[in-house]
């Protein structure tokens, strides 16, 4: 039981560092990003490309690096030009990003199947409570922890993190205060964008490398920001736990069901709570 309990904590991490991402992006620019995915996909890429050369460190920080560069860009050449368009414009756009992102990748590394080992430095298991654990499991269960701490105080300690609350409560009045929105949206942008790539090289060592490997991780991100609540980064939180967790028991109790039981807690809440669990912006 322990164990499975872990295991729905690294995959809810793992989700919660994708989803949360999403949440930054819609929160301030209020555009449903079909590329996210692909950027989490393009980061475990590059991680996978540079850890022979930096290691698994600097894999993690050569990933983050162009993720956030990707992201600046995607703000000031998509998200930018098109804020005064029909918002359907900007996801069809960024559902295209998505395809032409999957075949740049079956260019470059190609349609195999890869795989990225775990640092050796965290081989072998520990542990915990007569159970034994991969420690490389518990180190992705630390690195969410450190990125949700990371966030929270970001948000509400810095200026430039209460700018991000203050535009995506009402970035019209954040901008008439002073601020400029589109210099916080590109730094909120590749924020969300490095977020991607850094779960996406974590998720290397346990996932299978593919071009299309982001299309499964963005349904379920969707389902989180939705459970959550549009814009809240604690209902994301929340709600990624939750559906790790339910994952997770659900491939070992229900395997016949396990797609199915996100899809399920995100219509049950929709009913009974249409703004999500911990509401938006929050």
């Amino acid at each position: 039981m322990l164990v499975q309990f872990l295991n729905g904590l690294v995959y809810g991490g793992l989700l919660y560092i994708v989803s949360v991402g999403l949440v930054l992006i819609f929160g301030l620019r209020r555009v449903v990003n079909f590329a996210h995915g692909s950027l989490f996909m393009i980061g475990a890429y590059v991680g996978f490309s540079v850890l022979a050369l930096g290691g698994f460190w600097g894999a993690i920080l050569i990933a983050v690096i162009v993720l956030a560069l990707l992201g600046a860009l995607l703000d000031i050449i998509v998200f930018q030009p098109l804020q005064r368009e029909d918002p359907i414009v900007t996801v069809l756009v960024t559902f295209g990003l998505l395809l032409v992102l999957e075949d740049f990748a079956q260019t470059v590394w190609g349609k195999d199947y890869l795989s990225m080992p775990a640092p050796a430095i965290f081989a072998g298991s520990v542990t915990i409570f007569g159970e034994g654990f991969p420690l490389y499991r518990l180190v992705v269960i630390a690195i969410a922890a450190l990125v949700a701490l990371g966030l929270s105080v970001w948000l509400r300690v810095s200026r430039i993190g209460l700018y991000v609350r203050a535009a995506s409560a009402d970035p019209v009045t954040t901008a008439m205060q002073g601020v400029n929105t589109d210099r916080v949206s590109v730094i909120v942008v590749a924020l969300g964008a490095a977020l991607a790539g850094l779960s996406g090289t974590v998720s290397a060592p346990l996932l299978a490398l593919s071009p299309s490997m982001g299309s499964y991780i963005l349904i379920e991100s969707f389902i989180v920001v939705v459970v959550g609540g549009l814009g809240s980064f604690s209902g994301a939180f929340i709600a990624a736990l939750a559906i790790g967790q339910l994952h997770n028991f659900g491939l070992v109790y229900v395997p016949w069901a396990a797609t199915m039981i996100p899809f399920l807690l995100m219509v049950a809440v929709l009913i009974w709570r249409p703004t999500g669990v911990a509401g938006s912006h929050t």
